[in-house]
């Protein structure tokens, strides 16, 4: 008997898309990383339209993954430890609204485990600050286009990936040995 995999789908917003993205690829159990844009009004933006702040999209990455081998609340534990879901359209020297912290569920199981999850967090010790991240339904996602996927593998020696995402990958790398592949 030929069985298909299950796969599952987790789409979140952290900053800059290149930096969600370079982690995620190196995640056990994500099989697939696209770098998109979500929540908006304009059907199918441009990078340069919603980084003119109008078009109401965030910056997000969108994860295909095997649950038998990472679970969605794993997914969701990572994205706490790997940017600051306590500014409002903010990360580092990135401002803007398409840089919100965000978790765009699909489906009533993935918002009740979100819930779970950011409850937890902003309970825990992690963040000293509240939790401003948004818990929204997947509506209007537009993948980003060529330039940006996998960018940061592509891009090593530009700046903000040398300077940014580079230190970022290798604390992560460095906490997290178990969770690569």
């Amino acid at each position: 008997m030929n069985e298909m995999a299950v796969i599952d789908h987790a789409t979140l917003g952290g900053g800059c898309f290149w930096c969600l993205d370079a982690i995620y690829r190196d995640v056990k159990g994500v099989t697939e990383v696209e770098c998109g844009y979500a929540g908006g009004h304009i059907q199918d933006p441009t990078y340069e339209q919603v980084c003119g702040k109008t078009t109401g999209h965030i910056e997000v990455v969108q994860l295909t993954f095997d649950p038998a081998v990472i679970t969605y609340e794993s997914i969701l534990n990572i994205f706490w430890h790997i940017h600051d879901p306590t500014t409002y359209d903010k990360q580092g020297a990135d401002v803007g609204p398409q840089y919100r912290s965000a978790i765009f569920f699909h489906s009533n199981k993935q918002q009740q485990i979100a819930e779970k999850s950011l409850a937890e967090i902003d309970k825990s010790s992690l963040w000293k600050n509240p939790i401003v991240t948004e818990l929204r339904p997947l509506m209007n996602y537009f993948s980003a286009e060529a330039g940006h996927q996998n960018y940061y593998n592509q891009n090593q020696q530009q700046g903000y990936c040398s300077i940014v995402i580079g230190p970022k990958i290798a604390k992560f790398k460095k906490e997290n040995p178990h969770l690569l592949k």
